[in-house]
């Protein structure tokens, strides 16, 4: 049951909060028929009053939050849709947004302006180091021959065709009790709401009120953000007359580094390795994001496996806002093995003794066959598969004469 002071949709209607759905479509049918703008032309305010609260207590969901919490859970749950800020203000006072928060309205009650949005591409040392750089983007100003009032004192009217509200909203009729509300863009002040006369215009921005004005921002870029963060620059997008401007956002975008990958604080790199510096230490120097020359050292006689993974310390990205404070760095390591018959067989034998030892080979009892190795192409794909394909499709070619479950006879 809906609050004592939440009943205003039930009170256009003529109907208590309690109503059927059977009650609510009569009283509806009742009043649309005596206040439409084709019988009463003067009454398009109160057939919109009409037809807004038919539509939400005839939906059980708009209906329940109305009973619920009133006019504030209908605006909460309406989500600002379009044409709804009109008819909430003729019924209950105060526009559907003045609930939404910060989204449309500023802190001192001004519309606010929609923010602009931009990306800005950065390197991986960028984001290492930290950069200052300076974009230059082009936005909208208060003009400031006639300070954004787009004409003489006084030239500025409200538009009478659309009462200043920038969009006319149309009523169809398409059945006995079914209208349809169409809202469009008023063609008579394009959608301002107020109307300039030609000779009053300001010569500088045509009436128009704002021009273009190049501005420079200098981007600082700290050291340790990261992809998709965000730099914002506060009240510095379009202006507009009456509006407070939004914020300019730059969305940084690495670009992919050549050595380097980032997760998170730490990075990744790739090293190759010959098969003698896996087996018996190797030292290796490779170019930092700062230009620093880093040194890599591995003892002889620890082992590198191919395809494992080493990491040094502290050699990660900064920890944004704490820079000195690092991640770690994680070298995966790609061991090359040499050609075949890269040795004579006489030093073979000599590797072979200084290598651990074979492992025994077990006795075979009973019959023994040899075969070779030999080199797989994996993209090509076995022989044994080419010829089952081939016998497969010689055998649908056999059924397709002969028909289908043709078997051998047995003897």
């Amino acid at each position: 049951m809906a609050n004592v002071a939440d009943t205003k949709l039930y009170d256009i209607l003529g109907v208590p909060p309690g109503a059927s759905e059977n009650e609510l479509k009569k009283a509806y049918r009742k009043l649309a028929k005596e206040y439409h703008p084709d019988k009463n032309p003067n009454a398009g305010d109160k057939f919109k009053e009409i037809s807004f609260a038919y539509e939400v207590l005839s939906n059980p969901e708009k209906r329940e939050l109305y009973d619920r919490y009133g006019e504030q859970g209908l605006r909460e749950g309406s989500g600002g849709s379009g044409g709804m800020d009109d008819i909430f203000s003729h019924i209950f006072g105060g526009g559907l947004f003045s609930f939404m928060g910060s989204q449309s309205r500023s802190r001192n009650g001004r519309r606010r302006g929609e923010d602009m949005m931009h990306p800005l591409k950065v390197s991986l040392e960028d984001l290492y180091n930290g950069k200052t750089t300076k974009l230059q983007l082009s936005k909208n100003v208060l003009c400031s021959a006639c300070n954004g009032q787009g004409g003489k004192s006084g030239a500025v009217q409200k538009c009478s065709a659309c009462r200043g509200r920038g969009v006319r909203i149309m009523i169809r009729q398409l059945a006995p009790g079914m209208v349809q509300q169409m809202q469009s863009v008023c063609s008579d002040c394009n959608g301002e709401g107020e109307v300039i006369n030609e000779k009053d215009r300001c010569k500088k921005c045509e009436g128009k009120k704002v021009i273009k004005e190049v501005k420079i921002l200098e981007v600082h870029v700290d050291k340790g953000m990261k992809h998709g963060q965000r730099i914002t620059f506060t009240g510095e997008a379009d202006q507009a007359p009456g509006v407070e401007p939004g914020d300019i956002v730059l969305l940084l975008q690495e670009k992919e580094h050549e050595s380097f990958q980032r997760d998170g604080n730490d990075l990744h790199m790739t090293h190759k390795v010959g098969l003698v510096e896996a087996l018996c230490g190797f030292q290796f120097t490779f170019k930092h994001l700062d230009a620093r020359q880093i040194v890599v050292k591995y003892p002889p006689g620890k082992v590198i496996e191919p395809g494992c993974v080493r990491v040094v310390r502290g050699e990660g990205m900064p920890q944004y806002r704490n820079p000195f404070e690092k991640g770690d760095l994680y070298i995966k390591f790609d061991v090359q093995f040499p050609d075949n018959n890269w040795i004579s067989p006489e030093k073979l034998s000599e590797l072979e003794d200084l290598l651990p030892a074979r492992p025994e080979v077990p006795s075979v009892i009973g019959e023994t066959e040899e075969v070779d190795l030999q080199e797989f192409d994996s993209t090509r794909g076995s022989a044994g598969g080419q010829r089952r394909e081939a016998y497969n499709d010689s055998s649908d070619e056999e059924s397709s004469h002969h028909g289908p479950g043709v078997q051998c006879a047995h003897q």
